[in-house]
This record gives structure tokens, C-alpha cells and sequence, in this order.
């Protein structure tokens, strides 16, 4: 068989066959959702962020609405401070100064790392007396904040209620310290009550509810093992530009990177193409046996030519 012949056969069987690294057309975890800056433990989907907390805060398919989901819904995240591990969520059927509804329950699951925050929860459209109103024999209302009702019950936005404009306090109730039934719910079927406000913060003008800052604070809790991937991995990867993640199904920690790759350390170490021996490479992209067997039985036959 002519020689040249040869080494063509060589190169067209060769080369489609040379390993190449999987990679993405974009990196799979973002670093914002909408206007959310995104970091670890949360994550926009499936593999990104810390995998006790995939499960609950997701980033909508348009990539511009962070959500919590819970067994009672899911919730808009308006905001996240990493430094005091709270978040604010905005119930759509929460009551606001310009807008009130007839609310469902809220509640957050047990098995979640997420607990109540300090906001204020502020009951409204209750059966009179709210004075009355207890909890396994407790009263629920703190009498000390009823200005906070005085406030409220000022904002038009009551009609939607049922309620006539500047309607009696006695139906609404400051529950402090707010705390969730054994369902992880706060059930306003269980309280009488039509409705709920939460409040962040009065903010400069503790009288005016139409400049109160509305939303549900909410904690969150790191365990050992987020903490322990803070510190020895997850600060490294994030100063080289990248995303702390997850493999499953072993959720091992991967740092995501803008170019594609995914790496078990940071992106420093991936900046180059087929550099880093510690990419994730795709069981694919490599021959297999069968093909190397055929490959080696063409060129005996090509020797016996």
C-alpha cells in the first residue's frame, strides 16, 4: 500500500477522535439574578451555590427574578446581606400602604435553613378584639405598638378589605414576636384574620406608612460543612471571578468558571486552553475501546496490502 496513502488514513481516523474538554456555550451559575448579586451559599440553579440551599432559591428561566420557594409558595427575593445572613422576601399577597389583599398563609419549612428575621408582622382585618387574640392561652398582640395600627389603618387601601376608611384599631394586631405554628405557617384562618402587613424598617418617618419599608426578613443559617467551603475553597474561587458550585450526585465543591470550565479549585488555574489537569472532562469525548480496536485492525490489514 502506498505510503502516503498510510499516513492519510492515519490523520482521518486520528483526529476526530483527539480528547477534547467538554465545555458550556455559557458558564451554568450566574453571579446576579435580576438586581441580587449572587453569592455562595445561594445559587441560580441546579449545581450552583451550596446544595442545602439549591432547593429553595432558584432564579426564574428569564434569569431576572430570584425566588424562595416553600410548601406555601413562592417568593420574590428583593434583597440579600451576606454580612448579617438575612434576606428580605415580598409575599405578593402581603399587605402594603397601597395595596391590600386577602392573604394566603406563609410559611417556611422546617428541614429549610431559613428562619424568621426581625420584621414587624402587623395583622389586619381581625375579629374584634384583636385584644383578645392568643396563642395556646397567650395573647399575641403587643399592646405597646398599636400606633403602629393607628399608622396603617390610615392608608386608603383598606376599602379592599371590607373595612371603612380610618376603620377601628381593634381589628388589627401587632404580632410580636411573630412566631410560626407547628406547620411552619403563620394561618390567619387559625387568628381570624383577613390579612398581614410585614415591615423591614419605619425608616425617617415612623408615622407615614406609604414610606415604611415592607417585606419579610428572614436568617439563614450556614452549617459546618458551608463554612468549611467558605474558608478553604469558596473565598478563593470567588476572587478569581469564578462561582462556587456543586457536582452531583457526590456534591463535591467546583468552582464555575466565565470560560466554560468548571475546576475543583478556582479559575486562576483554567485560563488556559487543555492546561489544567484538574478540569472536568466528558467521558465522550474520549475514544472507546472498540474504536481503538478497529483502528488498530485496519492498519494490519493495510501492512498485509
Amino acid at each position: 500500500m502506498d505510503l502516503h496513502l498510510l499516513l492519510l488514513l492515519l490523520f482521518l481516523v486520528i483526529i476526530p477522535f483527539t480528547p477534547k474538554p467538554t465545555i458550556a456555550p455559557s458558564p451554568a451559575c450566574q453571579s446576579s439574578c435580576g438586581s441580587v448579586q449572587i453569592k455562595y451559599p445561594f445559587g441560580t440553579g441546579c449545581g450552583c451555590g451550596s446544595p442545602r440551599f439549591q432547593p429553595y432559591v432558584t432564579c426564574t428561566s428569564g434569569g431576572n427574578q430570584l425566588l424562595l420557594t416553600t410548601h406555601t409558595g413562592s417568593y420574590p427575593i428583593t434583597s440579600i446581606d451576606y454580612k448579617t445572613s438575612s434576606l428580605t422576601i415580598a409575599p405578593q399577597d402581603m399587605s402594603t400602604c397601597t395595596s391590600m389583599h386577602h392573604s394566603s398563609n406563609l410559611g417556611l419549612d422546617w428541614s429549610s435553613p431559613f428562619q424568621l428575621g426581625p420584621s414587624t408582622f402587623i395583622l389586619i382585618s381581625c375579629t374584634s378584639p384583636t385584644s383578645s387574640l392568643t396563642l395556646k392561652s397567650t395573647p399575641i398582640c403587643d399592646p405597646s405598638s398599636v400606633h403602629l395600627c393607628d399608622s396603617l389603618y390610615t392608608c386608603p387601601a383598606v376599602v379592599s378589605l371590607g373595612l371603612p376608611l380610618f376603620p377601628p384599631t381593634n381589628t388589627c394586631c401587632v404580632y410580636a414576636p411573630a412566631n410560626f405554628n407547628g406547620k411552619g405557617e403563620l394561618e390567619l384562618d387559625e387568628l381570624k384574620c383577613d390579612g398581614y402587613s410585614s415591615v423591614v424598617s419605619l425608616g425617617d418617618y415612623p408615622t407615614d406608612p406609604s414610606h415604611w419599608e415592607y417585606g419579610v426578613a428572614l436568617k439563614y443559617v450556614n452549617d459546618v460543612l458551608d463554612n468549611s467551603v467558605i474558608d478553604s475553597k469558596c473565598n478563593s474561587c470567588e476572587m478569581s471571578d469564578g462561582i462556587c458550585g456543586y457536582a452531583p450526585p457526590s456534591n463535591s465543591f467546583v468552582c464555575v468558571c466565565k470560560n466554560g470550565y468548571n475546576s475543583t479549585t478556582d479559575c486562576y488555574c483554567n485560563s488556559l486552553y487543555g492546561q489544567n489537569e484538574e478540569q472536568f472532562w466528558s467521558t465522550a469525548s474520549f475514544p472507546t475501546g472498540n474504536i481503538w480496536f478497529g483502528f488498530l485492525a485496519g492498519l494490519i490489514f493495510c501492512f498485509a496490502v
